[in-house]
């Protein structure tokens, strides 16, 4: 596969893939990366000629952290081909929970328990540990650490930071943002931003 984006996630999402024995060929991206760490083949960006003949030919995932950037490059992309999800062989994954295509990201450590929802787009980032029944929706980032307790919703586009707790049966609305560290205990509205313990 190819990567769309390289940078920091990119790094990470190469260093999954690694381990999943799927092999990275290249990445695009709007400039050429002058850091390199893996000596992979520049293909321009995700538009031009060479990279969308690497895309069809190996396919690709979108590594790209930021999770509104995320989105609008996976649609633009979606189309034609569908990205691929990558998945660290560490992770532990019930049987019955639902980890949707395209582009799902799920790290080292990670803890998916059953019927557990994964929508398209996701990252669930390091050690986070996602309970029975949870849902993490479209294009939202689960960080390092985190810990979502039973039946948590978590709406798309949000981010959850690192080492944060939140509390069986919450609802965190779209596009919201859990600092590192919280402890949510109440419901969080769509856009809000809560950081402490407990969340305010």
């Amino acid at each position: 596969m190819i990567l769309v984006g390289y940078s920091g996630h990119a790094y990470v999402a190469y260093g999954i893939a690694q381990a999943a024995g799927i092999a990275v060929s290249g990445y695009c991206d709007n400039d050429e990366k002058t850091q390199n760490p893996f000596n992979l083949t520049w293909y321009g960006s995700e538009e031009s000629d060479a990279a969308k003949a690497a895309i069809k030919k190996v396919g690709y995932f979108v590594a790209i952290g930021d999770n509104n950037i995320r989105k609008k490059v996976t649609k633009k992309l979606i189309t034609g081909y569908p990205s691929s999800n990558i998945i660290h062989p560490t992770a532990v994954i019930a049987a019955d929970a639902f980890i949707k295509n395209p582009g799902i990201m799920v790290s080292a450590g990670v803890i998916i328990n059953p019927l557990a929802i994964i929508e398209a787009g996701a990252i669930c980032n390091t050690g986070c540990i996602i309970e029975h029944e949870c849902v993490v929706g479209e294009f939202a980032h689960i960080g390092p650490g985190a810990v979502l307790c039973g039946n948590v919703q978590v709406g798309n586009g949000t981010f959850v930071g690192a080492n944060s707790v939140i509390k069986q049966g919450i609802t965190v609305g779209k596009n919201a943002m859990i600092g590192a560290g919280a402890v949510v205990v109440k419901d969080v509205a769509d856009g809000a931003t809560v950081v402490g313990v407990p969340a305010k």
